[in-house]
């Protein structure tokens, strides 16, 4: 069944914004392989198969370098899969024993697929990153097209029942209006990576099964909402909004403030200095959170002392001194495995395993030179280095990690504050941290015990959950009465209206993907401190996600005029 004009299709809004035009779907099937055997010889065969699955990987590692930002790692993470020495074995001995090379890919996979669905919420999630590398490979052995996005000489908006890391990583903004899928939530991999690209997007909406190819969408990003077959009126109101948004956005310059002046540095979340043009023409103040590991993934080995120097000053030396910049140490494991670093073992569920700097803990020596690295980079620079780890979960581990960070010569070193039980015991962690940066993303999924890429529960990957807030106030709270700097880097810092409901928590600084500086700089000009204190309480007071934010716009009447 289709839709009819006027239909609401109600889903999560994850990339605000407006996109109006015709719905396109995503091109996703592969035919299945036959059961047939193959002419010729077995080695030449299995030859074959391999040479797809490295094409595949480079092909993944390409788009990546291209994108930049997050959706370099998510992709390097698919091109770990395609190039996966394991699979690779397993391919060769189902050739041997007289499968085609399509078929024994596809029957491969299928094993690691089942091994994935059955390891716990976290790993199932990455089903469908798998299903993607699987699907890319078998295409290139029958000869098909490659799944993907449809090609189309007019814009359109994608419709998917999901969407692949490396589908969302090459849209094209000019051509891709705005994008609407079954699956996913708001720190989904295609979230993050739709609005760094800064386009609409709403996710979870159930009903995205029954939109046709033709039916004109409108969607609005900010408000979660599909419109089948708009009329012009609720087209023309729905892009009046959004251009209000964008004027103010055009309209705010200059350093992070509220309007009685109270000052909150906007920092930019990058992957590397290729993301740096993007910071800068938004405004960043500086660095929030440098994701390292993209020096480190989709390789045999680590990078070298000169390359990850030259890489840490490129970053340090591109903001005015005085300037900060956050730097994460390498956040490894459960999603993000090091070809280089030995696994943990068997991990039913490596969410909860040994991941960030539960692995550097392990092995130290990684970890010690990755920090003398980032020293030497820091040494004469213009802006000011501070480091964090990620994962931390007690004092134990900050205290062990500024250990190591002073032995380095390293002189800020902070934590993540990821885990419940750090942001609850982070009086306890101030004592060793010299600052905490709050990573909203996994904080909401620890606390919410609800996987960021389970598209079925939406509402609890919400960063607007009160028992969320309530973990960011308790470490704001925590920071300021050790007099320590307190900044959120997670997906929350990129939502203007809750980035003033955090100022109000006691949040000192917000980093974000740089697309959406310039709105959250005009939200906060258009909110004094003590509004954003009566918005974060009204905030904290509400019993849920829908009541939270209804508040906050209330206490936040200058801010909500923005129609966020």
């Amino acid at each position: 069944m289709g839709t009819s004009a006027g239909d609401v299709l109600e889903g999560t809004g994850v990339s605000p914004g407006v996109g109006h035009g015709p719905a396109l779907r995503l091109a996703r099937s592969v035919p299945e392989p036959p059961t047939g055997g193959y002419e010729g010889d077995a080695g030449a065969e299995a030859d074959r198969a391999l040479e797809a699955m490295e094409a595949t990987a480079q092909d993944l590692s390409a788009r990546g370098e291209r994108a930049g930002g997050q959706a370099q790692e998510v992709l390097s993470a698919q091109a770990l899969m395609a190039r996966d020495p394991a699979l690779a074995d397993d391919v060769r001995r189902r050739v041997g024993e007289g499968a085609a090379a399509a078929r024994a890919v596809a029957d491969a996979f299928a094993v690691y697929r089942d091994m994935l669905a059955s390891a716990g919420e976290y790993m199932a999630a990455r089903v469908a990153d798998l299903d993607d590398v699987r699907d890319r490979i078998v295409a290139r052995l029958m000869g098909v097209p490659v799944p993907g996005v449809p090609e189309s000489d007019t814009p359109f908006v994608l419709v998917a029942a999901d969407l692949a890391p490396a589908d969302t990583a090459t849209l094209d903004p000019a051509t891709v209006l705005a994008f609407v899928t079954r699956e996913g939530g708001p720190t989904s991999h295609s979230a993050i990576l739709a609005r760094s690209l800064g386009l609409p997007a709403v996710v979870a909406g159930e009903a995205a099964d029954r939109i046709t190819d033709g039916t004109e969408l409108l969607v609005d990003g900010t408000g979660g909402v599909v419109v089948a077959d708009p009329t012009g009126e609720q087209v023309e109101r729905a892009t009046a909004r959004q251009a209000a948004r964008e004027a103010a956005a055009a309209g705010s310059s200059g350093p992070g403030s509220t309007a009685d002046g109270h000052r909150v540095p906007l920092l930019a979340n990058i992957g590397g200095p290729k993301d740096l043009p993007a910071a800068l023409e938004n405004g960043a103040e500086g660095v929030g959170l440098y994701r390292t590991e993209f020096l480190f993934l989709d390789r045999g080995e680590a990078p070298g002392r000169e390359e990850q120097v030259e890489a840490y000053r490129t970053v340090l030396d591109a903001f005015p001194a005085g300037s900060k910049v956050v730097v994460r140490t390498l956040d490894a494991g459960a999603d993000k495995p090091l070809a280089f670093l030995p696994p943990p073992g068997e991990e039913p569920n490596p969410a909860l395993g040994v991941r960030g700097l539960r692995m550097m803990r392990r092995h130290p020596e990684m970890l010690s030179s990755q920090l003398s690295a980032l020293a030497e980079a820091a040494d004469g620079a213009q802006a000011v280095l501070n480091v964090m780890a990620p994962m931390v979960t007690d004092a134990e581990d900050a205290a062990w990690f500024a250990e190591r960070a002073r032995e380095s010569g390293i002189e800020h070193a902070g934590v993540m504050v990821e885990v419940p039980a750090a942001a609850l015991g982070a009086r306890h962690l101030a004592r060793s941290a010299d600052f905490f940066s709050i990573g909203t993303n996994d904080l909401t999924q620890y606390a919410c015990a609800a996987d960021r890429e389970a598209g079925g529960l939406g509402r609890f990957q919400d960063p607007w959950q009160p028992a969320v807030l309530e973990l960011i106030a308790a470490t704001a709270r925590a920071a300021a009465a050790a007099d320590r700097p307190c900044g959120v880097c997670g997906e929350a810092a990129a939502d203007p209206l809750l980035a003033c409901v955090l100022v109000g928590t006691g949040v000192t600084t917000l980093s974000m993907g740089a697309s959406a500086l310039p709105l959250v700089r005009a939200a906060l000009s258009r909110a004094t401190l003590e509004e954003c204190k009566a918005a974060a309480s009204a905030a904290l007071d509400a019993p849920g996600v829908d009541e939270a934010k209804r508040a906050a716009r209330e206490a936040l009447s200058g801010v909500a005029e923005l129609g966020l």
